[in-house]
């Protein structure tokens, strides 16, 4: 089964705006549901050991993903240690979602300066 290419190599052309931007929406959705995906972790961590409402629980998570800090101190010993790995976890997260969203921003960057003449574009 032959193996689909995600880029455009350096001798083609520039992929056309359309399948740049079904790039970058494919690649924005990932960057979402990641991020989605790691505050539901939080909300998940902070309602079940810190037992705190369902909308506190995402104030926390949603500010600690952002890197502002959680609004309610953990209480108990498992909700700090939760904090703690939650927040060393959420500095990653951010950093890979902004990685996966403008992969094809920065590829398509990257390749125009350095196709080849003769690819044309």
């Amino acid at each position: 089964m032959k193996r689909r290419r995600r880029y455009e190599l350096k001798h083609e052309a520039l992929a056309s705006p359309r399948t740049f931007a079904l790039r970058l929406a494919r690649s924005s959705a990932w960057g979402i549901a990641l991020i989605a995906a790691s505050l539901a972790i939080g909300m998940a961590g902070y309602h079940a050991l810190e037992h705190l409402s369902w909308l506190d629980a995402f104030v926390n998570a949603a500010m600690l993903l952002s890197g502002m800090g959680p609004l309610a101190a953990p209480q108990t010993d498992a909700g700090k240690l939760f904090a703690g790995i939650y927040a060393l976890y959420s500095g990653f997260a951010v950093l890979a979602g902004a990685a996966v969203v403008f992969a094809p921003v920065i590829h398509r960057a990257l390749h125009r300066f350095h196709m080849d003449d003769s690819g044309g574009g």
